[in-house]
């Protein structure tokens, strides 16, 4: 008998199926027994009955554990108190592989323990809930570029400099030579660019920050477009446009999830473009009013983000930024040489940028002084001035960070929930 995966087994109503899957929870009755199990693909109430099956299968309900893996042959049957909507009556079954003293139960667990069985605590209905997003919002990406006619030309991991900064980077040891875990796949991005017109690049990225806010990692996921010929505007509405459909796809198709973790759906729902674009000035500004002490050429932190966008019920871009506190390769704002033409979009209710981007600058004169004025060597981005020496263009793109905006979305507080195995500065395990 063929397996039937749960969240199929509407199709299979009535019908006997077999069931493979782990025993999420249980409870006895007296004569009537219930398995809550569960398959990857849902979650079914199966009832094992005396009345129905022989002695020697009722019996075996002494063996089951919480988690342990369970065969189950069984008819579907229409529940509506039900989650998924059917109950499975129990004509037999077998444990397949036990499970003692299951270490994570009902009660309250500290995360530093939750954090080292995080290989079990994946099975919890809530990590499942979050992962089961994750994906929504990767497929969505994907398809979102995909459909515009993006190229996915990916990058390396292994990098011979820096994208985001020296003082972030992962360095190894490469045979004879030097090389660092990729800041961005943003350098590499440029020269697929300039073969395919736009493309993007889709991977982990890694920054040596010791950080221990709840917003970073040591290693995330990003998911990195580029275009030749945009400008900063039409960055901010290609930005605004993907993070719409990801939002829109994650409703179609995860609503159950969402509720699950107790998201208010209803804000995610009512969030709508076009999203409020602030410049840099006018952000000092809003929070010197709201009291903050913040000066012109600050880079701002958590704490400001947030104030600024309490002010406001979707993300906001924020653009413009002083030139100093942006990387080398950003572009000038023609119209004040003090800014460059970065942007970042920021998640409303506290979850902060979720993307980074803007345009790049495109003049080999220029970018040659940039890289000298950073103490970086020219002979490590000679291929990198190569792209501007040969057909330059106007060119931009931007990063979104998968696991922040995973946690935006899902309403999860710390971003270590929104990745299945993190690495932050205290945790390389398991």
């Amino acid at each position: 008998m063929k397996r039937v995966w749960l969240e199929d087994i509407a199709k299979h109503e009535g019908k006997e199926i077999k069931l493979v899957g782990w025993v999420f929870n249980k409870r006895s009755s007296g004569k009537i027994k219930f398995l809550l199990v569960r398959d990857g693909s849902g979650v079914v109430q199966c009832i094992l009955s005396k009345f129905d099956v022989s002695e020697e299968i009722f019996n075996k309900y002494q063996d089951v554990s919480i988690e342990c893996s369970v065969e189950i042959i069984g008819v579907p049957r229409k529940e509506e108190r039900s989650l998924s909507g059917y109950e499975l009556d129990i004509k037999d079954f077998n444990v397949i592989g036990k499970s003692e003293e299951y270490p994570i139960g009902k009660k309250e667990h500290g995360v530093d323990f939750l954090l080292n069985n995080r290989h079990l605590w994946l099975r919890s209905t809530k990590q499942r809930a979050i992962l089961k997003i994750r994906h929504e919002v990767i497929r969505a990406a994907r398809d979102f570029f995909n459909n515009l006619g993006f190229i996915n030309v990916d990058a390396p991991i292994f990098t011979p400099n820096a994208c985001e900064g020296t003082t972030t980077l992962f360095e190894v040891d490469y045979f004879d030579n030097k090389a660092f875990l990729s800041q961005s796949g943003q350098l590499y991005n440029e020269a697929a660019v300039m073969a395919h017109g736009k493309v993007y690049c889709f991977g982990p990225v890694f920054r040596a920050e010791k950080s221990k806010t709840r917003r970073h990692l040591t290693e995330f996921w990003q998911i990195e477009p580029e275009i030749a010929y945009i400008n900063i505007d039409e960055n901010m509405q290609l930005q605004e446009d993907m993070t719409l459909f990801i939002l829109k796809r994650v409703l179609e198709n995860r609503e159950q999830e969402l509720k699950v973790l107790e998201r208010d759906i209803d804000f995610l729902k009512a969030i709508k473009g076009p999203f409020p674009r602030v410049k840099y000035d006018d952000a000092v500004k809003i929070l010197k009013d709201l009291g903050e002490e913040v000066e012109w050429g600050d880079d701002f932190g958590a704490p400001q983000e947030t104030k600024l966008t309490e002010q406001y019920k979707t993300p906001i871009f924020l653009h413009r930024f002083p030139a100093k506190i942006k990387p080398f390769y950003m572009q000038r704002d023609p119209e004040d040489e003090r800014l460059s033409l970065g942007v970042d979009m920021l998640a409303p209710e506290g979850y902060g940028e979720i993307i980074g981007g803007g345009q790049r600058m495109e003049d080999p004169i220029a970018l040659r002084e940039k890289i000298k004025e950073e103490g970086l060597s020219e002979d490590d981005f000679k291929w990198f001035l190569d792209l501007r020496e040969y057909g330059t263009v106007p060119h931009g793109g931007f990063g979104l960070g998968i696991e922040r905006c995973v946690a935006w979305i899902t309403g999860t507080q710390h971003i270590r929930e929104c990745i299945p195995f993190p690495r932050t500065i205290y945790r390389l395990e398991p």
